[in-house]
């Protein structure tokens, strides 16, 4: 058990048991599924060790998703880093379920990963504000605390962020609405120079 300067005592394993399922799928949307058990551990390495010193400014999970975001960058920054986007693995879906279930099911992933591959084709900083935006689903505010940044640097960087996604995809695939109103992509095929 450590303390916090601000107020009562943090418990290592509970902060641990409670934000590592988020942390891990946060991290993984980030820097893709094959670095994110690695991520999450150094994540938490550091937490442990800056857990005493949580002076309780910031909400202990925004903290906790900036060393996130920081070990992240630090990993996609060093040479020779690439993001393994992949989905889980079809056939342990036909478990799941009926056909069209699973068809709908792969699809969604397929469509998931395609949409993957392009927020992974953004610079580490714009990269990490649609995640947390989009998929993590973290307020503005929220998303400025993590990120270090004013709250208006973080609308900023969103607005460039969402602007250059919906250019990448734009000219990658074919944008549509599914029976639910979810967004769908329909990769484009590549076009084929004469020299190919």
């Amino acid at each position: 058990m450590s303390e916090n300067a601000g107020g009562p005592a943090l418990d290592f394993q509970r902060v641990y048991e409670e934000y590592s399922p988020r942390i891990r799928r946060y991290l993984g949307r980030l820097a893709g599924a094959a670095e994110a058990e690695d991520l999450t551990q150094e994540t938490f390495v550091r937490v442990n060790q800056a857990l005493a010193s949580f002076r309780g400014e910031a909400a202990l999970a925004t903290w906790i998703y900036r060393i996130a975001t920081n070990v992240a960058t630090d990993r996609l920054r060093t040479p020779g880093f690439r993001v393994s986007a992949r989905s889980a693995e079809p056939a342990r879906l036909f478990g799941l379920g009926t056909l069209p279930l699973v068809e709908q099911d792969i699809a969604r992933r397929e469509m998931s990963e395609c949409v993957r591959g392009y927020i992974a084709q953004l610079p580490a900083n714009l990269r990490a504000v649609v995640v947390l935006s989009e998929l993590e689903e973290l307020p503005d505010r929220q998303i400025a605390e993590v990120m270090g940044i004013s709250l208006g640097a973080a609308k900023i960087r969103l607005h460039r962020a969402r602007a250059r996604l919906r250019e990448l995809l734009e000219r990658g695939c074919d944008l549509s609405r599914d029976e639910r109103n979810e967004l769908t992509c329909e990769p484009r095929p590549r076009e084929v120079s004469p020299l190919d």
